[in-house]
């Protein structure tokens, strides 16, 4: 299995994305992330192992509790908004078993979701040009690179809740094309 694999795997749980954005900014032990979550520090302990294997964790220092030693453990978000080379991203693509995993956690977002207060939901399949494209991709970037950068531990004074989700990619007219006619057809056409 390959390393991009094995990553996605890890990912692709509510529970470890939540994890993923609670440790974003900030770095905390197993007890923290168990009290924030409302999860036992068994469980709390058991997906950061899993995400830390996955090396989709750094531990970010130790302190000592009543004679022994935690890890305290981050989300190093800054390697995921580095540019690269056209087309290079650390994780290749978005299996459906990580998407489905955060439509999971999109729901239970929604749900806490403050009413009348300023949000944005947009979503388009379409077609622009490539100046667009790659104006929007740098914009997307910037938006994204600011509030990973800005995010602070839970319940900070002078903080507020929120979420912050972009898929943003090029489609494969070949796949689309495809897949659109399988539905068309009721799923036989494979």
């Amino acid at each position: 299995m390959t390393d991009e694999i094995a990553a996605m795997r890890a990912i692709a749980h509510p529970v470890r994305l939540r994890i993923l954005s609670l440790l974003t900014g900030t770095a905390m032990s197993a007890a923290e992330v168990a009290r924030e979550l409302g999860l036992t520090h068994a469980n709390a302990s058991y997906h950061l192992r899993l995400l830390a294997d996955a090396d989709e964790l750094v531990v970010d220092g130790e302190e000592k509790i009543r004679g022994g030693v935690a890890k305290r453990y981050r989300y190093p978000h800054e390697r995921d908004l580095e540019p690269g080379e056209p087309g290079a991203q650390r994780r290749p693509g978005a299996p459906s078993a990580y998407l489905r995993a955060l439509g999971k956690e999109l729901e239970r977002r929604s749900r806490s979701r403050r009413p009348s207060t300023p949000g944005l939901s947009s979503d388009l399949e379409g077609w622009v040009d490539e100046e667009t494209w790659e104006e929007v991709l740098e914009l997307l970037m910037r938006a994204s690179r600011l509030v990973h950068e800005r995010n602070r531990p839970p319940r900070t004074e002078g903080t507020v809740h929120v979420s912050a989700t972009a898929l943003a990619f090029r489609m494969d007219d070949d796949v689309a094309a495809a897949e659109g006619a399988d539905e068309a057809d009721g799923g036989a056409g494979r």
